[in-house]
């Protein structure tokens, strides 16, 4: 999927093996491109899984996210994409969810993370039925 605040970019979903890019779209949304095409939104379904090249970082804060989680020393350069907060409209939905279990909103994301996508989840999640199940505690 691509947040609400991306519909006027062009877009395409994400194939097994794409190489994205971290990359603001406009003045406020950070999503996935492809590294061939700076300018095309990367849409991924709730389910897909992905690996960054190198730790995951977050704008705003100098360090990365295995110091921002309370000093856990695993690497957490895996994530898995998710959609929270479905039933909140003109709300940022985009998300990653890492190992540790922390979820980061893709706006919250730096730019220029390479990443690669792993996995296409088997069947797509209809429209927030997992997430619906799930209680997210915070989101960063």
């Amino acid at each position: 999927m691509c947040d609400y605040s991306l519909q006027g970019v062009a877009s395409r979903p994400a194939k097994v093996g794409d190489r994205l890019v971290t990359r603001q779209f406009n003045s406020f949304t950070t999503g996935f491109a492809s590294v061939g095409e700076p300018n095309v939104a990367v849409c991924l379904l709730a389910g897909t899984e992905i690996a960054f090249d190198a730790d995951i970082k977050i704008k705003g804060f100098f360090r990365s996210i295995r110091n921002l989680i309370g000093g856990k020393r695993t690497v957490e350069r895996e994530a898995r994409f998710r959609r929270v907060q479905p039933d909140q409209p003109n709300v940022h939905h985009d998300a990653l969810e890492l190992p540790s279990g922390a979820v980061v909103l893709l706006t919250r994301l730096r730019q220029g993370q390479h990443a690669t996508v792993l996995q296409l989840p088997v069947q797509p999640a209809r429209a927030g039925e997992e997430e619906g199940r799930r209680q997210v505690a915070s989101v960063v």
